[in-house]
Parts: structure tokens; C-alpha cells; sequence
């Protein structure tokens, strides 16, 4: 589980970066990237979402532990 979990934690700092780039210089770079390939795009956002939801739930796993 460890590897997944850090796996989930670099595509959400990525999928961070990005919208850091998007919010200050308007600059999107899984766009320039993969340009054309909208699919690719979407897929990319879609696993940078996930792996939010899965660093949510490790978040929460802590927090029960700490107790």
C-alpha cells in the first residue's frame, strides 16, 4: 500500500503545480504537453483526481490512528 500511496501523493503534487501555474501565470502545462491530445488531457486530470480522493482517505486513516 505504501507504493500506491506515494504514487497518489506525486500525481497530486503535479496535479498542485499545475493549478499553481494555471491561477498565477495562466499557463497550463499538461496542456502544452499533450496539446492536441484532449483525451490524454482527460485522462491525466482524471488520475490526478483520483489520486486526491485516495490521498483524502489516507489523510482520514491517520487521523483515526492518532487517536
Amino acid at each position: 500500500m505504501a507504493t500506491v500511496q506515494k504514487i497518489a501523493l506525486v500525481f497530486t503534487i503535479i496535479g498542485a503545480l499545475n493549478w499553481g501555474l494555471i491561477g498565477l501565470f495562466e499557463f497550463n502545462l499538461v496542456e502544452t504537453l499533450f496539446g492536441s491530445m484532449h483525451i490524454i488531457e482527460r485522462i491525466i486530470y482524471a488520475i490526478v483526481g483520483v489520486c486526491g480522493l485516495i490521498n483524502i482517505g489516507i489523510y482520514f486513516m491517520h487521523l483515526d490512528e492518532t487517536k
